[in-house]
């Protein structure tokens, strides 16, 4: 199904409002995925204009999160619904200004890694971290103190050693960098790395990549994401038998470059995508030391609701001896990130957070670190323990696996 058809299951049953993060918070129907439907069909038809000020205010506030496609029991495809609706009303009314220029920044490489080389240096010299608090301008520098690599207080610091070979025949992939994860998580791209090889693969890099899109497709500028795309896949074309992504939201873009691009090469880019954590779950992955911290998997959407991978992730972090894993109450639920939605709509993105914050504050025990596979979610959850005065880490799973792998002497 593609476009609106998508939407067409729907029999209105309502099981989808207890799922939606928004709905939660309004308790407004227009703001519940049966609602939303409704509107999105209005505009379909006609009946409802593209500037119509009640239809804005509901489908902008959507985070996209499609955590109501799993419990819907008609098989609604709401996500592609979603994204058609707002391809609709990026065609007919545009977008707004600062939307604009937030995806011209990424999208553009020449002015996006020098203002995200200013983020690092403004990083590196910790004040991000002694000036995170509540209030917009705190919340920024949490979520900028959130993207520096993990504190050492739980592993010894990264080696550069190349890793003992490990009994798989080998499998050459090729890594995904994209934007936001290349310049600022650079950190998780090495361990990516690392632990791939442990696990027998062979990592190549790739020149000419960009970034995926996804923040393009999300906002309705489907042009953007797909000549972002072409360029990818012209990169990719020929370089390995796979190609590894740790940002769920990339992850899940990537994985629908056929439909993007809709071309014969786009369909075969988009087969050899895999999740670092699909790729470590195939080989094992291969244990590595002793981790005894408590640790709590907070599952980002794109990755659980839009690319179905849940159980892989488990499986790396479960690789960690010692290591003690838990799910806590709506670990499930967004976190309100949703790509650069935490910046067009940044009162409701706090609201729907809070929820999230409000399980790991009351947690007995209380986690040490939450674990969470994508960019924006590190960011957000990153930043709000700041903000609630938490003393908790937020890192990528795959970090955790590196820890424990070179605490086990994995790297030589």
């Amino acid at each position: 199904m593609s476009g609106f058809e998508s939407l067409d299951p729907c029999v209105h049953c309502g099981f989808c409002l207890p799922a939606c993060p928004t709905y939660a918070v309004t308790g407004d129907e227009a703001d519940s995925p049966r609602g939303r439907i409704v509107l999105m069909r209005a505009l379909e038809r006609g009946d409802v204009a593209a500037t119509d000020a009640a239809l804005l205010q509901h489908l902008d506030a959507c985070l996209g999160c499609r955590g109501c496609e799993p419990v819907c029991p008609s098989g609604v495809g709401y996500g592609r619904g979603l994204e058609t609706a707002r391809e609709l009303l990026h065609e007919q009314r545009g977008l707004g200004w600062l939307a604009r220029v937030v995806l011209a920044v990424f999208g553009t490489a020449a002015v996006r890694r020098p203002l995200l080389a200013l983020g690092r240096l403004l990083r590196k010299t910790g004040l991000p971290g002694v000036l995170a608090a509540d209030g917009p301008f705190g919340f920024a520098m949490g979520m900028l103190a959130a993207t520096a690599a993990g504190e050492t207080r739980h592993a010894s610091p990264a080696t550069s050693a190349s890793p003992r070979p490990a009994p798989f025949p080998p499998t050459t992939i090729a890594l995904f960098r994209g934007c936001v994860m290349d310049d600022l998580f650079d950190h998780v791209h090495d361990a990516t790395r690392r632990t791939l090889e442990v696990n027998g693969y062979r990592v190549v890099e790739v020149s000419g990549q960009v970034c995926c899109g996804a923040l393009h497709e999300h906002a309705g500028d489907r042009r953007g994401a797909e000549r972002l795309a072409r360029r990818n896949i012209a990169s990719f074309v020929g370089q390995a038998e796979l190609i590894v992504v740790n940002s769920a939201g990339c992850g899940a873009l990537l994985k629908d470059y056929g439909r993007v691009a809709g071309s014969t090469e786009a369909r075969q880019f988009a087969e050899r995508v895999r999740d670092v954590s699909e790729l470590l779950a195939d080989r094992g992955p291969m244990p590595g030391a002793e981790l005894p911290i408590e640790v709590a998997y907070d599952a980002p959407c794109h990755l659980m609701h839009a690319q179905k991978v849940h159980d892989q992730v488990l499986a790396v972090l479960r690789a960690v001896p010692s290591l003690r894993l838990r799910l806590l109450p709506g670990f499930d639920r967004c976190c309100g990130s949703a790509g650069i939605y935490s910046l067009l709509e940044p009162a409701m993105s706090r609201a729907v957070l809070e929820d999230k914050l409000g399980a790991i504050t009351a947690a007995e025990p209380r986690p040490a670190i939450i674990a969470t596979g994508n960019p924006g979610c590190v960011m957000q959850i990153g930043a709000g323990v700041r903000a609630a005065g938490l003393d908790i880490e937020v890192r990528h799973p795959v970090e955790l696996l590196d820890w424990s792998y070179r605490l086990a002497g994995l790297y030589h």
